[in-house]
């Protein structure tokens, strides 16, 4: 059991096709895309060596720069800050260099399936996430209004607590064909999954994920919806996203988004690191032993501070060290928020319409605080209760949700004090880590009095909030009701034969123009379409045996709603 109120159907049978995160909006098989021996495609020999702008250094930035680059196109990368963007690892200043900690991005399903093409390449490994009650969790602690629950696995809960998944399991039977999609995506029946889908989007696009639960009969005891919010599944409580579309938690639990997570050992950061050191074999133009870094003599260009037209139809980009340049094309895949307030941007630069909706995406809070440890003290067994000394830990306080982790009972380990996200996140937000910390401990401190953390940590804290960091604003997107349209919109600006030639050559991608926000997958996919959408200006095309995602659009494209 994986979950702490698990998904309506547990697959276990080994012989079920896997799911993946291809879908609903957008039934087109990356995996298969990139596993072909064909390749993503080609460009005219004539355009090899041409410069495309990519802005932002984060995992969609470096997969898109790594693709071109690979096609004889010469990626320039701009970064602000560090390459990573929100896959953000960090160390803990004057302990072991082998403790880390997981600032932004932590845990990956294994329904990533094109973000796994990324980790397999660079020859990453990864390991079971200890999420509430997952196989790899030896206890979970629920802690609900000053009363605690220890648990090994949801048998171990109160009755109230499988009452609440029954009522979550019913829940998605009822009102959104949980099982019919879960199978129709396992088996990439694309007609089965489109139809389910246009007729659930325009039912529930102006449905928030609490209306949804609310119109369920399975949910009329205010008791289970308030229990539900505060646990939830999968990685704990959801009460923080009730405000949002129900559409986004559908997106996350058909493709079991939520689900058998996996981290990557050493941490998430080393993935766009290695892809940017990275010499791939199969290269076309430049000389074998070229690397993104190669390119970029080390280190990638600064931020940028300006975007603009100019003749010809040409994107210039001017960086914070002064720095002008013109591309024929350019990737965006910075937090487009920031197209609003750090840069400098012309109004041609997209059409209107496209400028609503990246003023309307609306960004989830989030923070966490970690402090390393001496040893996993956590699993030392009470005398008393043959119990863990202390467990991952879900509540109502505070800290909301803590996570232990370790890598061997005799190495120094790190404690995840607390992990929220949008108010809850917002309540610390002017504590600085120290003062974090001491709130968390004393939170801790009341579920396990008999516990001592603080004689266990070795060194200071550190703690990120991402509403706070200047070139984020936000940790990732997630759409309110009605906000549809305007996703749609930002996702399929990398079909540009669709848009006025004027507004063409600057292509959006990046975790905040997916339909899963909040997972790399994301990233990948839109840097795997806007990949697409340069090389099709640039005159090249995929091979036949191998259509990419623009080639098959009109096949798949996402539902499209009346604005009238």
């Amino acid at each position: 059991m994986t979950s702490t109120v698990p998904n309506a159907v547990q697959h276990t049978d080994a012989q079920q096709p896997p799911i993946t995160m291809f879908g609903p909006d957008f039934p087109y098989a990356y995996d298969d895309f990139l596993a072909h021996p064909a390749g993503l495609g080609q460009i005219p020999a004539t355009e090899h060596g041409a410069e495309v702008a990519v802005i932002g250094g984060g995992l969609s930035g470096i997969v898109a720069a790594y693709e071109l680059m690979k096609m004889g196109l010469k990626p320039v990368v701009y970064e602000a800050d560090r390459i990573g963007g929100r896959l953000r690892t960090v160390g803990f200043e004057g302990c072991d260099p082998s403790l880390s900690a997981e600032m932004g991005a932590m845990r990956f399903p294994p329904s990533s399936t094109a973000l796994q093409h990324y980790i397999d390449l660079v020859g990453l490994t990864t390991k079971a996430f200890p999420n509430p009650l997952a196989e790899a969790t030896p206890s979970t602690v629920v802690d609900l209004k000053g009363e605690s629950h220890y648990a090994e696995t949801i048998d171990d809960l109160p009755q109230v607590y499988r009452d609440v998944a029954q009522a979550w399991n019913a829940c998605l039977e009822e009102g959104a064909d949980f099982s019919d999609m879960n199978r129709a995506l396992r088996e990439r029946d694309v007609p089965r999954i489109r139809e389910i889908w246009a007729r659930l989007v325009e039912k529930l696009d102006n449905q928030t994920f609490y209306g949804f639960l609310c119109e369920s009969e399975a949910f009329a005891s205010f008791r289970h919806r308030e229990i539900f919010g505060q646990v939830g599944f999968g990685t704990g409580g959801w009460d923080t996203d009730f405000p949002n579309s129900i559409l986004e938690i559908l997106r996350v639990v058909y493709t079991e988004a939520d689900d058998h997570h996996r981290g990557i050992v050493g941490g998430s950061q080393q993935l766009p690191l290695r892809l940017w050191e990275r010499e791939p074999a199969k290269i076309v133009h430049w000389a074998q032993g070229t690397s993104l870094k190669s390119l970029h003599d080390g280190d990638p260009r600064p931020a940028v501070t300006r975007l603009h037209r100019t003749a010809g139809n040409r994107i210039t980009v001017t960086d914070a060290a002064g720095d002008i340049r013109t591309y024929r094309a350019a990737i965006f895949t910075a937090q487009s928020w920031m197209l609003l307030s750090k840069i400098e941007c012309d109004d041609s630069l997209f059409p209107i319409d496209h400028w609503t909706a990246i003023e309307r995406t609306h960004y989830m809070e989030s923070s966490k605080l970690f402090v390393p440890v001496d040893r996993p003290f956590w699993l030392d067994k009470d005398e008393a209760t043959g119990r863990d000394t202390m467990s991952m830990t879900l509540t109502d306080r505070m800290t909301r949700g803590t996570y232990l982790l370790d890598d061997g009972p005799d190495k120094p380990a790190v404690i995840c004090l607390s992990y929220t996200w949008c108010d809850d996140s917002l309540k610390w937000l002017p504590l600085s880590a120290n003062e974090r910390m001491e709130v968390m401990l004393k939170s801790l401190g009341e579920i396990y009095p008999h516990v001592d953390i603080r004689k266990h940590i070795i060194g200071n804290p550190v703690t990120v909030s991402w509403e706070n960091e200047p070139y984020f604003m936000g940790a990732f997107k997630a759409n309110l009701p009605g906000h549809y349209r305007y996703q749609r919109r930002l996702f399929t600006h990398f079909m540009q034969d669709r848009l006025p030639e004027d507004k063409r050559g600057i292509f959006l991608a990046g975790d905040d123009i997916s339909w899963t926000a909040g997972w790399a997958e994301g990233a990948v996919q839109t840097a795997l379409n806007a990949v697409w959408g340069v090389m099709h200006q640039f005159g090249g095309a995929a091979d036949p045996s191998n259509p990419g995602p623009g080639d098959l659009y009109d096949e798949i494209a996402p539902v499209e709603l009346p604005e009238d």
